[in-house]
C-alpha cells in the first residue's frame, strides 16, 4: 500500500486510508460503467465510515465500557422479571436526546450492570460521549486529581459526556468531599446531560448515602425528575450459574 503512486498524495490530505478500497471501487467502476463523480463519491463514503468506525473505536475505548456486555449478550429469558420492551426503547438513546436519566435498583447479580454497559455501547454507536465508572471509583478519581492537578479537566470531561453511567451507587460509603463532587455532577448535569446509576439499594435508601440531608434532597429531585426508573427482582445469576454447575456435577459419574 505505501509503495502505491497516490500514497503521498493521500496521506499529505490525510485520506490514506482510501487505498484500503481504491483497486475495489476501480473494478467497481469499470465493470459498471459509473461516472467519475460516482467512483468519488463511493471513495468518499468509504472514507468516512472508515472516520466514523475509528472514532466510535476511540470513543469506546475512553468510556470504560466493558464491549463484551452487550444486549447481544444478555440473556433475557434467564431474567424474566425485566421489561425487555423498555430496554430496547431505551437502547434507542432517545432518553440521551431528551437529557433523561435511567435509574435501576435490585439485589446483586441480577443484571443491573450489564444493561447499564449495554445500553452505554449503544449510547456509543450513536456517537454520543460516555463515561461509565463504578460511583466509588469515580469519586476516588476526582479526589486525587486535586492532588495531581487535573481536577478541573476530569470534572470537565465528566459534566461535558453525554452519558455518565454510575454503577454501585451507595455500595460503599460517601466521605463528605466526595458527596460535594457527587452532588456537583448531578446538579451540573441536570438537564444537560444524562446519568445511569445502578444501585443494590431501594431507592428509599439513596438518600441516605449523601453525608448531608440538604445535598440528598437536592440532588435526588435533580436525579428523579426526568428519569426511567427500573427495579430488577430475582435470584443472582452468578448464584444461579453455580447451582447448575453443582447440579452438573453430582449427575456426572466420578471420572476416577
Amino acid at each position: 500500500m505505501m509503495s502505491h503512486p497516490l500514497y503521498p498524495k493521500l496521506r499529505h490530505l490525510k485520506l490514506s486510508g482510501m487505498l484500503q478500497t481504491l483497486d475495489l471501487r476501480v473494478a467497481q467502476t469499470v465493470d459498471q460503467q459509473l461516472a467519475p463523480l460516482e467512483f468519488l463519491a463511493l471513495l468518499l463514503d468509504d472514507e468516512l465510515e472508515r472516520r466514523r468506525q475509528q472514532a466510535q473505536v476511540l470513543r469506546l475505548a475512553q468510556s470504560g465500557c466493558d464491549c463484551n456486555k452487550t444486549l447481544a449478550h444478555f440473556d433475557f429469558l434467564a431474567a424474566p422479571g425485566i421489561n425487555r420492551a423498555l430496554i430496547q426503547d431505551l437502547a434507542s438513546c432517545l432518553f440521551i436526546q431528551r437529557h433523561e436519566n435511567l435509574l435501576m435498583c435490585g439485589p446483586t447479580g441480577v443484571g443491573k450492570s450489564h444493561i447499564a454497559n449495554a445500553i452505554a455501547i449503544e449510547a456509543i454507536k450513536h456517537n454520543f460521549k460516555v463515561i461509565a465508572k463504578t460511583t466509588h471509583r469515580l469519586l476516588n478519581e476526582l479526589q486525587t486529581s486535586r492532588a495531581n492537578g487535573t481536577y478541573h479537566r476530569l470534572i470537565n470531561r465528566i459534566l461535558a459526556c453525554d452519558l455518565l453511567v454510575l454503577d454501585d451507587f451507595g455500595l460503599q460509603s460517601v466521605l463528605p468531599q466526595a458527596s460535594q463532587d457527587l452532588y456537583e455532577i448531578i446538579s451540573e448535569r441536570y438537564e444537560q446531560g444524562s446519568i445511569i446509576i445502578t444501585s443494590n439499594r431501594t431507592f428509599e435508601e439513596w438518600g441516605d448515602i449523601f453525608a448531608n440531608d440538604l445535598l440528598s434532597s437536592a440532588a435526588l429531585d435533580r436525579l428523579t425528575h426526568h428519569a426511567h426508573t427500573l427495579i430488577i427482582r430475582g435470584d443472582s445469576f452468578r448464584q444461579r450459574n453455580r447451582r447448575k454447575e453443582q447440579i452438573i456435577q453430582d449427575i456426572l459419574p466420578d471420572s476416577n
